[in-house]
């Protein structure tokens, strides 16, 4: 089965679904030299117009700056993409997966939440996800008692890492996210490949019983 993953950064998402079974092919619209499958430097709603229909599935994390707390607090403006995505998706009527942070809630469908702790990483890291297909019931969500280092501190054995901004311990960011390819800038902007390899499971078995 072949997945294409619009907006994949240096692909953490990617390394979920391939987990799962995937092939995929990456789509950005700047250099991803760190992105570790087939790449296509285009952009994202121009290749999915164009090409989407060769593909079995699709996922696509629009950049969140538009939807993130501290880019409104800064005043930057930023485009909506996840509306014109969502759009370009429908129209191949593919199954579809689309995240985002959780400012975006009120821009996605009906969307579950997931967080590291869900997985056994050592950060919380909250993600959305919209999908046209069924989810199991998701994995436990207990209440966040283990502390988070401070930003631009390195963390702390015992501490869970808030891999954002001017983080510290890039080493450790890569151990925690389980992205041992990736640089600063990628880290920052990832999601963690078990998030999306527990979804791209359920999709792998959606497909090979549709």
């Amino acid at each position: 089965m072949r997945l294409l993953d619009l907006y994949c950064c240096e692909g953490g998402a990617s390394a979920g679904y391939v987990a799962a079974g995937f092939r995929v092919v990456g789509v950005d619209l700047y250099p991803q030299p760190r992105y570790p499958h087939p790449f296509h430097q285009r952009d994202a709603i121009e290749f999915v117009q164009r090409y989407g229909r060769f593909f079995d599935a699709i996922h696509a994390s629009p950049p969140c700056q538009r939807y993130s707390r501290t880019q409104r607090l800064q005043g930057n403006t930023h485009p909506d993409l996840i509306g014109p995505t969502r759009e370009a998706i429908l129209a191949t009527g593919l199954p579809y997966i689309i995240e985002n942070v959780p400012d975006a809630r009120p821009e996605l469908n009906e969307p579950f939440e997931l967080c590291g702790s869900m997985f056994g990483l050592e950060t919380y890291r909250h993600r959305l996800f919209e999908t046209n297909f069924p989810v199991m019931l998701l994995p436990p969500h207990f209440p966040h008692s283990v502390k988070t280092t401070k930003m631009g501190r390195r963390p702390q054995p015992g501490e869970f890492m808030h891999v954002v901004g001017n983080f510290s311990g890039i080493d450790r960011a890569r151990e925690v996210m389980k992205m041992p390819w990736a640089s600063r800038d990628g880290l920052r902007e990832a999601i963690p490949p078990a998030y999306t390899e527990w979804i791209g499971r359920q999709l792998m078995e959606a497909l090979v019983n549709a």
